[in-house]
């Protein structure tokens, strides 16, 4: 069983088509930007009622409160791309993607369109977890706009991130055919 997320390129000895470091933000769609703020004002307002009206049982209010905060902790700020690795800022983490096993990187917009959610968050701060769909079958998604996804795919997985300026990311893993031999 991997330690992690596997996320690499070509092949381990090959060199990456990447020098330096480079960021991309996050974007958020509107669904994201409605359903985290419904979600997040529905929590907190059963939270001020749990506790200021005697509500019944007391567990509810820090409940809610930890619902919301443990859902920020895991919203998406953006992504890097290293040498090696992609690495995913969260609130204060960053989960690292390594490259090692990339076959492609593709600029596939709605590339989550009708998928099914197997296991994670699907759009309190980032849909984030594991989906599935027919184009894709079974992937882990990391993103936070569901237009702008960047398909990312490996030999034993798929992934899906949604940076800004998504063909300009994918762009990144581009290699000359020959590297591909």
């Amino acid at each position: 069983m991997a330690a992690g997320p596997e996320f690499c390129l070509l092949g381990a000895d090959l060199p990456t088509p990447h020098k330096t470091v480079k960021h991309y933000q996050a974007p958020w769609d509107t669904l994201l930007i409605v359903l985290s703020s419904l979600l997040t004002a529905l929590c907190l307002g059963i939270a001020f009622v749990a506790w200021n009206h005697g509500g019944k049982p007391f567990w509810v209010g820090p409940l809610m409160l930890a619902f919301v905060l443990g859902c920020a902790l895991f919203a998406i700020r953006g992504y890097t791309i290293t040498p090696d690795a992609i690495l995913v800022h969260r609130l204060f983490w960053k989960t690292r993607l390594p490259l090692l096993g990339l076959n492609s990187a593709k600029f596939e917009p709605n590339a989550m369109r009708w998928s099914i959610r197997t296991f994670g968050n699907g759009g309190f701060f980032s849909y984030s977890g594991f989906y599935r769909n027919k184009a894709l079958g079974g992937y882990r998604a990391l993103v936070t706009d569901r237009h702008l996804t960047v398909v990312l795919r490996f030999s034993r997985r798929t992934v899906v991130v949604s940076p800004a300026s998504p063909e300009q990311f994918a762009a990144e893993f581009a290699s000359p055919p020959a590297a591909h031999s």
